[in-house]
């Protein structure tokens, strides 16, 4: 995936959220506008920009067409425990604690929110996950 933009109510909050978040998760800001906040990590980048007009009141919903959720790979099960330190110290809302999930073998994460209430996520899962043979059900 080469970038996904998240559209937000209020920008000030959210690129003081994202403005600590992304850079400690190792992506890089390339812009950093009144408007407009871009970071680019190894393989991807993620943005954030103002809702406009009368969407800038819409809350984010899980149920809505579109965005679920967005969830950060890291590398190791000690790294989803430092973010987890990282998140709380930053007052990010905890939906779930660091823990195992069963979508893949070793699957392990963190579920919070940003200020606007989108669900993001950082997991770690070990070696190739669903893609060593025999993980996925049904092999």
């Amino acid at each position: 995936m080469a970038h996904v933009i998240l559209t937000v109510r209020d920008f000030a909050k959210a690129r003081a959220f994202y403005g600590a978040l992304l850079p400690f998760l190792g992506l890089t800001p390339v812009v950093d506008g009144a408007e407009y906040y871009y970071c680019v990590g190894g393989r991807t980048a993620l943005g954030i920009r103002p809702a406009s007009g009368a969407h800038a009141r819409e809350s984010f919903s899980q149920e809505r067409s579109g965005l679920h959720h967005l969830c950060f790979r890291l590398r190791s099960r000690e790294d989803v425990e430092v973010a987890h330190e990282f998140l709380v110290a930053h007052g990010a809302k905890i939906v779930h604690p660091p823990e195992e999930g069963p979508w893949a073998p070793g699957y392990f994460s963190v579920l919070f929110e940003d200020p606007d209430g989108i669900r993001l996520e950082v997991n770690h899962v070990p070696g190739r996950g669903l893609l060593e043979p025999g993980a996925r059900r049904g092999e």
